[in-house]
């Protein structure tokens, strides 16, 4: 009777990302600035005493594998939280762990990694504290987002932050041949090897999940090699890039509207299309654009805001992807328009003086007079009607309250249309001036 060879029927499958995870620091690809020689991280494994830290990255930058290594270097308990789906309960769990590993007959450390970290609510922040701060474990968070904003800053206080950078080309081409290496992988042209490396986009996860699919998809097939077209028929509108909603997204659309502000149209453009390309919603692009017009242009250029206005309604009416062909037309508006902040500046001073000044009554001319009695008390005496005067001006006239000192709040830009506001505005407060002394 012939006998079989042992089935891997029923065995767990190990995802490929895992299966290629380092198992040792000289095995890292990327964070050299952290991880090379008499670096941060690197003097921190080397000094055979862990501390408790943040690792601060976009996806796929070796966030847990860092913590996983660090707990091998100082041969040290590791129990992995999950901030998504742990709670509370995982926290007390973690400590009679830690508790049972330092009194243990051979006493041995503890790291607790949090992925996602600031996900925790601030009480479960705050249950790690006392424990960190005893020494019972060495805590240690991953997070894609600024702990700044998301960590407790008790917590922040205790631990270094280090950041992780997106990997480069250089990098995924690395665990690109790492993947290939492994056992019926098929080739990969070189065009679509470049595709797949601009997709994961410094995000190795990204690229060993993505090319384990292809992987899976090729041999179902009996493709011996891995075509760009191949790919783009398999991907489709997988060939997406960041974050509808994480820092990356915030931190383009900022780049969006300082390159605007700047006057750089082509820059412009090309971070409105890398906004597109991302997923983001169009309607929120149009949103942006108004805030520009008035914010950034203001009355050097009125037509802007009028323009961001109209272009947002065609985008209303046209949808994706005709209607953004309107939104781009008013990108390119908006960055060689004429800027000036002048009316944003006045607006935020005029709300910062009312809001710590004094309730001050308003000058008895400039007030209504509908009743006998309000004419008997004087209300509206003495008030000029400006389209009496010549010019339709009252020269002299004051209408702030009695007692306040001109703000000057509004200093128009010597840009665009504002060049001739603030010749209308000088002439103004010199008939103003001509008055007041006669």
């Amino acid at each position: 009777m012939a006998t079989r060879s042992p089935s891997t029927r029923g065995q767990p499958h190990v995802p490929l990302a895992e299966r290629l995870r380092p198992h040792a620091l000289a095995e890292v690809v990327g964070q050299q600035h952290l991880l090379g020689e008499g670096m941060p991280l690197r003097i921190a494994f080397e000094s055979g005493q862990p501390h408790s830290c943040i690792l601060w990255g976009p996806p796929g930058t070796g966030k847990t594998t860092i913590a996983r290594l660090m707990a091998d270097a100082f041969d040290a308990q590791f129990i992995p939280i999950s901030a998504v789906l742990g709670g509370v309960k995982d926290i007390r769990e973690a400590v009679e762990l830690a508790e049972k590993a330092r009194d243990g007959l051979q006493p041995q450390a503890t790291i607790v990694f949090v992925d996602e970290v600031h996900r925790f609510s601030k009480s479960q922040q705050d249950a790690f504290l006392p424990h960190v701060e005893s020494g019972l474990f060495t805590f240690i968070g991953a997070t894609t987002e600024n702990p700044s904003f998301e960590v407790n800053s008790a917590l922040l206080s205790r631990a270094a932050v280090y950041v992780l950078r997106s990997l480069t080309e250089q990098d995924l081409q690395q665990i690109l041949a790492r993947a290939q290496a492994e056992p019926a992988a098929p080739a990969i042209e070189k065009e679509a090897s470049e595709r797949l490396i601009a997709y994961a986009d410094g995000d190795a996860r990204r690229l060993l999940n993505t090319l384990e699919t292809l992987f899976v998809s090729a041999r179902a097939e009996g493709l011996q090699a891995i075509t760009d077209a191949w790919l783009l028929k398999v991907l489709g509108e997988r060939l997406r890039r960041y974050d509808k909603g994480g820092e990356q997204f915030y931190d383009t659309i900022s780049a969006l509207h300082k390159s605007v502000r700047g006057s750089d149209v082509d820059a412009a453009l090309y971070w409105f299309v890398r906004m597109l390309d991302g997923g983001a919603d169009p309607r929120y692009l149009a949103r942006r654009m108004i805030r520009m017009a008035s914010e950034d242009i203001g009355l050097a250029d009125p037509r802007a805001l009028r323009l961001a206005l109209d272009a947002s309604e065609v985008y209303e009416r046209l949808g994706s992807p005709e209607g953004e062909l309107a939104l781009a037309e008013c990108i390119v508006y908006l960055a060689i328009a004429p800027k000036s902040n002048a009316v944003y500046k006045a607006f935020n001073a005029a709300k910062a003086l009312v809001r710590k000044d004094s309730t001050r009554p308003v000058p008895l001319h400039l007030r209504n007079a509908p009743t006998e009695l309000m004419k008997q008390l004087d209300y509206g005496k003495d008030y000029r009607y400006a389209h009496d005067e010549p010019d339709a001006f009252a020269a002299g006239e004051r209408y702030l309250p009695d007692g306040m000192a001109d703000p000057g709040f509004y200093q128009p830009a010597p840009r665009g249309l504002e060049i001739r506001i603030g010749e209308k505005l000088a002439e103004l407060r010199r008939r103003n001036a001509e008055a007041a002394k006669r």
